[in-house]
């Protein structure tokens, strides 16, 4: 639990000490191009926006041991970065996160050493979080320290960071060689975490799991003042509105879309909710100059506490607030960011979601209009009526694959290298990744595709406001209801014999597939990448592993609540001899 209170933003004096300081600390931030501060939490000193790095912080004596590895999420990098929430330590101390940023620019120095010519240079950004000016200051004395230019960019996307690896813009000291973004996704206010890119896109979890084991290194040596182990070295820090360049290119792509109109969506009300996290930039940046009326647009401003809702399109409160914003303002169209814009939804004049299932709808039969016949790879719990949507109504392939943007992504490039054409890869979490867009999961270029359609059908004469998108997804059959429950591994109890959790999951899903294979209710799905899929009373099971948690997931959707029970039924009786499940969830689901 929190300690103290949380008041409105318009209240901050009342909220409890740790973060009313937290506040003084993280935004007392120095104007665009004026000199930091050379304090015990600044980088730099110097006029304008080129700046000499001042001394690395050193490191507390007596500092509390750091698991570096236990920092990995996937292909990301995750900690706590702000005190005050009860049994959440801080782990991503400041000198913490300078040895992970030194380790990637050794990491990066390796990997490029061969027909290097220029010194090694990394755009760093951030999201709105609490956390981010002591996180960005901390890796770019990381960086700077080891002789490393950093470019900064202040509030970021993170799909911009990967974008300023490809532009070409030596005003803007573009490309980069490397990136890092600094966020924790839709995570609650006191984590943060780190994101890398190179030109051949984000890092994958070998390369994570590289970069933490030499920022271990790294760290252990500067904690015994190991000669030569500090960052000593001095080079340049250099601010740049890379922003401005990344949404001009947006822009570009509607108006081509539209014939080169320069206000191609003139007369369209839109209407963004960013949820305090980065994506605000959308409506004056992309969306005004486009021409759309944007009035009604909520939750603009940064602000790391995120006071209105959780920054997610997948939560709940998010949807239906974007919703209430949509039909409150009669607007054409909504669309909804997470904290750092890699995933996105929208909604219709209707109050109608675009997400999920009808997201994937969406945007395959974009797709499939450009690119007759091609793949469409999407992540494992995508409903059985996509499938039929998108070969049948569409004339795609649907390959579902595994949960996990990246899996997916690496999916779909895997196809292509293979000599299967694929050009979209998405999950239902709203990841979603074009071919024409480097492979890049960009909520921002998502809403672009949409709008692009919109700017093409008026052109074209076509009216009717966002109905030309409710007709694209027209025959879509949707599930009459769909649940997941996740089914939790105590990791202590006996029943594991000192295995890890990752062994008994796969014992339970062993045991649920044979009992599958012996049920005539139900039938296994033929191709399946990930846990037991099978369907049955008018609908499906996916029980799975989650990508990093003692936890299985249980996917259902059917026709009615009623079917869905049924399957639950079924998982319930098949696990019930694992007395190291918590099937709590479970239980009260069927129960009603």
């Amino acid at each position: 639990m929190i300690f103290g209170r949380v008041a409105d933003a318009k209240t901050r004096d009342h909220r409890p000490r740790f973060l009313r300081y937290t506040e003084l600390l993280v935004y007392d931030r120095p104007a665009r191009n004026q000199s930091v501060a050379t304090s015990s939490r600044s980088l730099a000193k110097g006029t304008g926006s080129k700046m000499e790095v001042a001394p690395s912080v050193p490191i507390v004596s007596g500092e509390q041991k750091v698991d570096f590895m236990k920092l990995q999420n996937g292909s990301d990098i995750r900690g706590v970065a702000v005190d005050g929430v009860e049994g959440e330590p801080v782990t991503l101390t400041e000198p913490v996160t300078e040895a992970i940023a030194s380790a990637f620019a050794a990491w990066l120095s390796d990997k490029k050493k061969n027909g290097r010519s220029h010194q090694l240079k990394i755009s760093v950004g951030h999201d709105s979080r609490i956390s981010a000016q002591k996180l960005q200051d901390a890796v770019t004395r990381g960086i700077t320290g080891v002789g490393v230019e950093v470019i900064q960019y202040g509030l970021a996307s993170t799909p911009a960071m990967f974008n300023s690896t490809l532009t070409p813009d030596d005003a803007a000291s573009c490309p980069v060689d490397g990136s890092i973004m600094i966020t924790a996704s839709h995570l609650p206010f006191n984590r943060n975490g780190f994101k890398f890119f190179t030109s051949e896109g984000g890092l994958g979890k070998p390369d994570i799991k590289d970069i933490l084991e030499r920022a271990a290194e790294i760290h252990k040596n500067r904690s015994a003042g190991a000669k030569g182990s500090g960052t000593s070295a001095s080079s340049s820090v250099k601010k740049v509105d890379y922003m401005s360049i990344y949404t001009s290119d947006l822009v570009k792509a509607v108006r081509k879309a539209a014939g080169n109109i320069e206000k191609p969506l003139e007369g369209f009300h839109i209407v963004v909710d960013a949820g305090n996290g980065a994506g605000g930039f959308f409506v004056a940046k992309v969306l005004e100059p486009l021409g759309a009326i944007t009035s009604g647009s909520q939750f603009l401003k940064p602000d790391g506490l995120f006071p209105n809702h959780i920054p997610n399109p997948e939560d709940k409160e998010a949807m239906k607030a974007i919703t209430q914003a949509v039909l409150n303002n009669k607007a054409d169209l909504g669309i909804i960011f997470d904290t750092d814009v890699d995933r996105s939804a929208a909604v219709d004049f209707t109050g109608k979601e675009f997400n999920r299932n009808r997201l994937i709808a969406l945007l395959s039969a974009i797709v499939l209009e450009e690119h007759p016949g091609t793949t469409i790879v999407t992540d494992s719990v995508t409903s059985d009526g996509l499938t039929t949507f998108i070969e049948q109504k569409l004339g795609g392939k649907h390959h579902r694959f595994k949960r996990g943007y990246k899996n997916v992504i690496d999916e779909a490039i895997r196809l292509n290298s293979i000599g299967e054409e694929s050009h979209l890869a998405i999950e239902t979490s709203g990841h979603g990744a074009l071919k024409e867009n480097h492979w890049l999961d960009d909520g921002a270029y998502l809403m672009v595709k949409l709008l692009n359609k919109l700017a093409s059908a008026r052109a074209s004469g076509v009216g009717g406001g966002s109905k030309v998108l409710n007709d694209l997804v027209d025959g879509l059959e949707e599930p009459g209801f769909a649940a997941e429950v996740r089914i939790k591994i105590n990791q202590n109890h006996p029943d594991l014999k000192g295995g890890s959790f990752w062994e008994y999951g796969e014992a339970v899903l062993q045991h649920l597939e044979n009992t599958v294979d012996s049920d005539p209710k139900l039938s296994k799905a033929p191709v399946n990448y990930e846990g037991v899929r099978a369907s049955g009373f008018g609908g499906w099971l996916l029980l799975r592993l989650s990508l990093h948690d003692p936890v299985l997931p249980l996917n259902l959707e059917a026709p009615s609540r009623e079917d869905a029970v049924k399957l639950g039924l079924l998982v319930l009786a098949a696990i019930a001899e694992f007395p190291a499940l918590d099937t709590s969830g479970l239980d009260k689901f069927v129960q009603g």
